[in-house]
């Protein structure tokens, strides 16, 4: 109990079944945690379900593509809260299209949640993390954006490898080494074959794409693991908890794998 008691953490996609997971894991370890999604309903329901086990927290309605929104947030967690610790940048989205058939359009809207989005994230969240001396940022990336998968998912795993790139080159420049004292610590987690409705999604339209059965796509998901099983939200949000406690405060630049050996072959 209490790894990361006394900090204020803000995650965003927030109403999700893994952005629910890491809300309710750090709230219970001792964070004000701010759930920011456009799904507002859900996002509440979050906070609701923080405040029944005791814990401290807060809604916002959040589109992670947008500026202003990002303005909107960190000033309101600071206001409200008085700093910010750490920012999980969780929220995003998945299209599975084939390139050929992608548009520009289809393009630029995985981006501009699953890239522009952390971007965003980590622009706003330094001025107020150096405030607070520090923090720890936490980028949701992907094994897609470790090894390429297919099935359609080519813009996905770009927006995903773009997050761990960024994810280190930011590393570099918010250290103290830099020069500037930042002190912030800037990681990614990449998990694989957690199942959550946007996977189940996922493995029934590839079930209907291949004649295989919803059963069999699953299955053979969990084959290719060298655990033999598929993960759970709570194996990706407790990567998070060690990142945004000070049990991390070594690591930084790094990516967290959770996919149960699957990158390991």
């Amino acid at each position: 109990m209490d790894r990361v008691k006394g900090k204020v953490a803000i995650v965003t996609g927030g109403a999700g079944v893994l952005g629910k997971a890491q809300a309710l894991l750090l709230a219970k370890e001792g964070a004000k945690v701010v759930v920011t999604d456009i799904a507002e309903a859900g996002g509440k329901e979050v906070v609701e379900a923080i405040e029944r086990e005791g814990g401290v927290a807060i809604f916002l309605k959040h589109d992670v593509s947008n500026e202003e929104d990002w303005k909107k947030v960190i000033d309101q967690t600071v206001s409200r809260f008085g700093r910010l610790d750490v920012l999980v940048n969780n929220a995003g989205v998945v299209m599975n299209r084939a390139i050929e058939e992608m548009s520009l359009s289809d393009w630029r809207s995985i981006m501009a949640v699953n890239l522009d989005g952390v971007f965003l994230g980590t622009k706003h969240a330094v001025g107020a993390m150096k405030k607070s001396g520090g923090g720890s940022i936490v980028n949701m990336s992907s094994v897609a954006g470790l090894v390429g998968l297919g099935g359609g998912s080519s813009a996905y795993s770009a927006s995903k490898g773009g997050v761990r790139l960024f994810t280190k080159a930011s590393a570099l420049q918010l250290s103290k080494a830099a020069g500037h004292g930042y002190n912030i610590r800037v990681n990614s987690v990449h998990p694989a074959f957690i199942l959550t409705p946007l996977m189940e999604s996922v493995f029934r339209a590839e079930a209907e794409k291949t004649g295989r059965s919803y059963e069999e796509v699953v299955q053979m998901r969990a084959d290719w693991t060298m655990l033999g099983c598929l993960g759970e939200p709570d194996d990706a949000a407790y990567a998070v908890l060690y990142l945004a406690s000070d049990e991390s405060k070594f690591v930084t630049g790094t990516e967290l794998v959770v996919d149960g050996g699957f990158t390991a072959r």
